[in-house]
């Protein structure tokens, strides 16, 4: 009969150490059981947040559930820094985990550490075993020139060799001991043991006993492993260490190094790594556009788009369901102003950045609700993401005066210059922005410091096509920028010239 398997780990990693993880959980050996997943993304990097989405809908029996904390969490390339407040932050998500695995009656619960690296064969072979409680071993060099120590001891804390209770050992019998452990450990097969954690199947019966990883309180010892191994024991249940698939744990940053070799041995053949296009985040404000272009404008960018993030700023239409529908086979995030930030532009601008960032955008194709790329942009545009050179693009903007005509004359001649809209993030960058209430632009003003190049792709901007929009926009600025503090007078005044000189489009 088919085993129903719950994979369960709490999560707060590093990108980097988390895509190791799920690559090896996807390549999982799952031949007669079923498995699921429920992640608690406890991550602080934007990033990590995503690989558990990407494997989310890739593997579709995944469950993730949001933390509500914020917590830091320190390590170093020697070692790792607990606190009480995170020891038993992680303890109740675990047993959040046991609660969902228990209320749905999954036949076995699997908790594993995501910085540890599965056999395919793990799971499988721990059924196998048909124990209540089983950890698969593995290694870790706790100090950096330490010996390594498997994460199963024998009584106490962490005592790794056997004393009986009233038993007075030398230093000399004790360390022998301790070695007789250590080797024992090292040959493959199952040996009980007095405490474990971190790579543990738990059957349905366990579940149902009542094992957890809450506080005792009246016991002393520090972390919620020991205080699960002494429940269990309480609970009449066998702790057991099986040896013969270890994983590999990733505990320094200095450790990735063996991520292949490691690979290699477990899949008998070397990795193929599919390199990813880079990520194009296309990022927008926008504002009452249900009779506007936003629709079309969805439409032509969505497909070359990885991930959207939205500004609804203050619209009162059904602007927002347009971004939805526009975006329905495309990640997005709709961040809804109640009251409109438009008057203060730098306030909006800088939200948008903000908003924006936190997704780790990788490019940001910054565009307004009234802009499109010409036709046939997309395999340009992606040539431009995989630049060894440059990390800012410009483009020339075409202002539409109609569907068809662009406007063409001393004060209409955005399309002679070229003006950034493609970035790519730079976390270490040191972002600044130009503090004007109105025209602050939609970057921050010093990305040219980044290494910067111009596109031959051209940008039609339609947001002067329709004579209502140009009246429109011109009381705006006459109410915004009275005195002409943002803008040119002349341009401003002549947004209504009945005779303006406009040139045919030509793709």
């Amino acid at each position: 009969m088919v085993k129903k398997v719950l994979v369960g780990s709490p999560i707060h990693q590093k990108p980097e150490i988390l895509e190791e993880f799920l690559y090896s959980l996807e390549h999982l050996d799952s031949a007669g059981i079923m498995l699921d997943y429920y992640f608690i993304d406890d991550n602080t990097a934007p990033g990590s947040s995503r690989l558990l989405q990407d494997f989310q809908q890739k593997t579709p029996r995944t469950l993730i559930q949001p933390s509500s904390f914020s917590d830091y969490y320190a390590k170093d390339d020697a070692t790792h820094y607990w606190n009480e407040h995170l020891v038993w932050k992680v303890a109740g998500f675990k047993d959040s985990i046991i609660s969902h695995a228990a209320e749905n009656e999954y036949d076995y619960l699997f908790l594993v550490d995501s910085d540890l690296l599965l056999y395919p064969e793990t799971i499988r072979h721990l059924i196998a075993q048909d124990k209540d409680i089983i950890s698969e071993v593995f290694w870790t060099k706790w100090q950096p020139y330490a010996m390594e120590q498997p994460q199963v001891w024998l009584s106490d804390e962490y005592t790794q060799y056997r004393k009986g209770r009233n038993e007075e050992l030398s230093p000399e019998e004790s360390n022998t001991r301790f070695h007789e452990f250590i080797n024992q450990m090292k040959v493959p097969g199952q040996y009980e043991v007095g405490g474990l954690g971190a790579c543990t199947l738990l059957s349905l019966n366990a579940l149902k006993k009542g094992v957890a990883f809450k506080e005792i309180p009246n016991l002393s010892f520090w972390g919620e492993d020991r205080h699960f191994s002494i429940r269990a024991a309480a609970l009449g249940l066998s702790l057991w260490a099986d040896t013969c698939y270890p994983p590999y744990h990733i505990y320094r940053d200095s450790d990735l190094g063996g991520t292949e070799a490691f690979f290699r041995k477990v899949h008998r053949k070397p990795r193929i790594k599919v390199i990813e296009k880079p990520k194009i985040t296309l990022s927008m404000v926008v504002k009452n556009e249900e009779n506007r272009y936003l629709k079309d404008v969805l439409k032509h960018h969505a497909p070359c788009i990885d991930y959207a993030v939205i500004i609804n700023d203050g619209s009162t239409d059904r602007t927002a369901d347009i971004c939805r529908e526009g975006l329905s086979g495309v990640p997005h995030l709709i961040v809804h102003n109640v009251e409109s930030r438009f008057s203060n532009e730098i306030t909006l601008r800088r939200q948008q950045w903000e908003e924006t960032i936190a997704t780790d955008p990788g490019w940001i194709l910054s565009l307004d609700a009234d802009e499109m790329l010409e036709t046939g942009f997309c395999p340009d545009l992606r040539k431009l993401t995989q630049s060894k050179d440059y990390e800012l693009f410009s483009f020339r903007l075409f202002d539409f005066w109609s569907e068809t005509h662009y406007r063409e004359d001393p004060m209409w001649r955005a399309h002679q210059f070229y003006r950034p809209f493609l970035l790519k993030y730079k976390r270490d960058f040191p972002y600044q922005w130009k503090e004007s209430a109105l025209h602050c632009g939609r970057f921050p003003e010093n990305i040219f410091q980044q290494p910067n190049g111009l596109s031959s792709i051209r940008i039609k901007h339609f947001g002067w096509a329709r004579e209502a929009d140009r009246v429109a926009k011109y009381e705006r600025y006459r109410k915004l920028d009275p005195d002409y503090l943002y803008g040119v007078k002349e341009q401003y005044e002549s947004i209504l010239d009945p005779h303006p000189n406009l040139i045919e489009w030509s793709d």
